[in-house]
């Protein structure tokens, strides 16, 4: 590493270490959540490096600027409750937009089928880590492997779970079948 970047980097951790508390209270102060401030502080930083903007410290040295540091800390919190905000209404229109057409697991030629109708309610009845093995595998046409992968679980038992869930569709869907 250039000698340069090694003083630029401790520059900066200097910096962030006499400024670092002051500014994320500041942009706690700016947001809703911790969480979103630590968003808005690390992007704040970001920004304030990417614009080289400095001031002269008390020896003559250029550090980052203190005053444009808190700058970017509140545009990001603004862009950051826009994002939210952005992302509040996208969800709304997704529940609204559900709650007007229901989602249906079978093709069109389907819809009005009384037993197509039986399917998805007993899939629906079943426990989640279930059901989304069964959608996975037929739905997503995935393997036992990929389901694993996708899911984070051993192949097995993402076999497993397939095989519990086709028995307990069948159990659901043929009562009458039962010894």
């Amino acid at each position: 590493m250039p000698s340069a970047e090694i003083e630029e980097n401790a520059v900066w951790k200097d910096w962030l270490a006499r400024n670092g508390n002051r500014l994320f209270l500041f942009a706690r102060q700016q947001t809703r959540s911790e969480a979103d401030a630590h968003d808005v502080f690390q992007d704040a930083c970001l920004r304030l490096w990417k614009s080289g903007i400095t001031d002269t410290d008390q020896e003559g040295n250029e550090e980052p600027s203190l005053a444009a540091a808190f700058t970017q800390i509140r545009r990001s919190a603004i862009d950051q409750a826009r994002k939210n905000i952005r992302r509040a209404n996208r969800e709304q229109r997704a529940i609204d937009f559900g709650e007007a057409e229901t989602f249906t697991m079978f093709e069109d030629s389907m819809e009005g089928d009384e037993r197509a109708q039986e399917v998805e309610r007993a899939i629906a009845g079943l426990p989640d880590y279930y059901r989304e093995v069964i959608m996975l595998k037929i739905w997503g046409e995935l393997t036992f492997d990929q389901i694993a992968e996708t899911l984070d679980i051993p192949m097995n038992t993402a076999a497993s779970r397939y095989r519990y869930a086709l028995q307990k569709l069948r159990r659901s869907l043929n009562p009458a079948k039962l010894s």
